[in-house]
Parts: structure tokens; sequence; C-alpha cells
């Protein structure tokens, strides 16, 4: 089959496209044959070897994709030759083909064509996991949505508005505002031109924030902990700018008791009930056209590293797919 590989961490020029074995299933497996493929924030931090996201040499990026089952192996009864599946948080999509262990996949109700679902998996149950656990939002709630016309962003934006909040997003450019404000934010800052911890404090009437979704990281975050109020809650969800560096926990303290969390979907699904809750929660979501999906680009297999480009020079909107 043909796959992109990593042989060595480093720029997009690390992808390389070639053809490799195809996988066989093991017990408690499926083969999928992938229709398309999710490129995500992750993919670029395991591409670089940045931090914990170091997979031994070589292997095939990839988290998330959608396509038929080809064949199971040993033990499987729930799934068969010939079901639309998806899944996410297994290593290996950038291919034609993955191997799966099943408890990962689910079935895909008949509305939902595989970029759809291929787009929404990882990113809506991570916009799924931040606004019903991480911080649980509640009508009153007024959060801010970093990166509100990104592909977690435009999710993120639509679910805490169906909890009752009033959503703050900054996005970089004035088509990106219109977009965001297209699926609900209240109001939008247009961070390359205003301050958004001024803007914050000027929206909230000095009051501040119950709580920031932070997916930039370093060119954020100390302005984001200014924007809380007190007990309010700072969620690092990602590092699109760099990772933050070390902080002393006493700053908590003195900003007003303030909680700090960075959360990973692994700990938010941790059981097989905990995954098929959130999954089946935004496909039936995005099945009854309560959530909109935005999908901004699409590429073949081959252009991965073009993918990769765009996303880090956040030349994209929405979700960005990869179509072997």
């Amino acid at each position: 089959m043909k796959a992109v590989r990593i042989h060595e961490y480093g720029g997009p020029e690390a992808l390389r496209y070639e053809e490799v074995p195809t996988p066989q299933p093991g017990e408690g497996q499926a083969l999928v044959r992938l229709h398309a493929i999710g490129v995500n924030f992750v993919d670029i931090y395991m591409r670089m070897g940045q931090g914990i996201y170091r997979p031994p040499l070589p292997f095939i990026p990839g988290q998330e994709g959608a396509g038929v089952v080809e064949a199971v192996g040993p033990g499987v009864a729930e799934f068969a030759p010939g079901d639309r599946v998806a899944y996410f948080g297994v290593t290996g999509s950038y291919a034609e083909y993955a191997v799966v262990p099943v408890g990962r996949l689910v079935k895909l109700p008949e509305n939902i064509d595989f970029k759809l679902a291929a787009a929404v998996m990882l990113q809506g149950v991570t916009a799924h996991y931040l606004t019903h656990s991480t911080y649980p939002l509640k009508p009153g709630d007024t959060c801010l949505v970093h990166a509100a016309a990104g592909g977690v962003g435009l999710l993120l934006v639509q679910i805490a508005k169906r909890r009752g909040a009033r959503v703050i997003g900054t996005v970089s450019t004035r088509e990106k505002a219109e977009l965001a404000r297209s699926v609900g934010a209240d109001e939008i800052i247009l961070y390359t031109e205003q301050d958004f911890e001024a803007e914050v404090r000027r929206l909230t009437d000095g009051r501040g924030l119950q709580v920031v979704y932070d997916s930039v990281g370093q060119a954020t975050f100390d302005k984001g902990l200014n924007c809380l109020a007190p007990r309010g809650y700072m969620v690092l969800y990602g590092q699109s700018s760099g990772p933050v560096g070390p902080i002393d926990p006493q700053i908590l303290n003195v900003k007003g008791s303030l909680f700090l969390t960075r959360p990973t979907s692994a700990h938010y699904t941790l059981t097989r009930e905990e995954y098929l809750w959130r999954c089946n929660d935004i496909l039936g979501w995005v099945a009854s056209g309560e959530l909109k999906v935005h999908i901004g680009a699409e590429f073949p297999l081959a252009e991965a590293a073009e993918a990769h480009r765009r996303l880090a020079g956040r030349q994209t909107t929405g979700k960005v797919l990869l179509i072997p």
C-alpha cells in the first residue's frame, strides 16, 4: 500500500510518500481501507518530535480516519467486512489501510460520509470533553475560544452555545471572523489588530471569564491568565505557537486562585463507554444538522507535506483532510 512515513523528526519534508507492506489485523483488530484522513496539530508535533510527542522511528503519522472494514482479526464480533467506520486516537492513518483496535471504531450513521466523519472525530470529541468535562459550561458562563475559526474552534463555539455560554472568539483575519460568527460566536476579537486581554476586560466589564480554551500556547498563555475571573479555568489543550514555559504555581494564587489543566483526549476516553458517549453525541449532532462541520482544505495523501505547511502557517480554516 501507499503510505506517508517519517524516518527522522523534522519539517514537512520529513513526510515521505512510499510503498509499505499492507498490515494485517490481529486479535481484536480490524483492517480499514481509508477513504478520508484527518490532519491535526498533534501530527505536526509528532513529525517534529516535540516534547512528549516522539514515536519510535520510522512511523506512519495520523490519528484519525474513516473508511470501510476490509477484514477482521480473531475474536471480533461487533464489526464485519463492509461496515462503514471511523476512529481516532490510533497512530498510523496517513495510509491507504490501517489496522485499528475495534475498541476505537464506531459505525457511521448512513447520512454521514467519510469526509465528514474524518473531519469531526478527533476535533469533535475534543470540543465535547472540553465543554462537558474539563470545564462543564453552564448558562451564564463566558468563555474565550482561541483560534475560533480553526477545526476545533468552530466546533467548540457551537457546542459552547449549545450549553448556554456566551462565546468570545479570537481570530487573525476578517474572513475568519465572519466564519466564527456564522456558527454562533457572540463576540470576535481580531488579535492582529486588537489586544485580546484588553478586549476581554472591556467585553466582560472587567469581571473576566469563567474559562479560557487555549490551543495556541506560548503566544497567548500569559495574557489568557489575566482574562480569568477569580477561580477561573485555564484549559490549555494545544501549543500551535510553541510550548508554554515553566510557571510558578503561586501565579495562580495571585491572579485569583485559578485552575490550570493540560488535558488530552486519551484521558477523556478511558473506557469504551466514555469513547462511545462522546463519539455518538458528536456524530448524532452532525447527522441531525445541529453541528456544522467546515472542511477547509483537502489534499491527496501524497501531498501531506503541503497540508502540514498550510496548517502550521495558519492558512486554513476548519478541517484539513488527506484523501488516499
